[in-house]
């Protein structure tokens, strides 16, 4: 069972081979009710996902 714990703020990649969203990296905007909500921006367009921590992992700011 991974133990990671995730703050607002903290930069993620989805490791769920399943998700539409594999591999993307965004930023934790807030945790509730066991989920995250995680922002990913890019270009000309904004959206905000919510997922599971288990189908998150950390990743590197520099990556974003």
């Amino acid at each position: 069972m991974d133990l990671t714990i995730f703050y607002p703020g903290a930069s993620v990649r989805v490791k769920n081979p399943g998700d539409v969203y594999y591999g993307f990296r965004g930023q934790i905007q807030r945790m509730a009710d066991g989920r995250a909500a995680v922002l990913f921006e890019g270009g000309n367009w904004d959206k905000l996902v919510t997922f599971r921590p288990e189908d998150l992992e950390p990743a590197d700011a520099a990556d974003l």
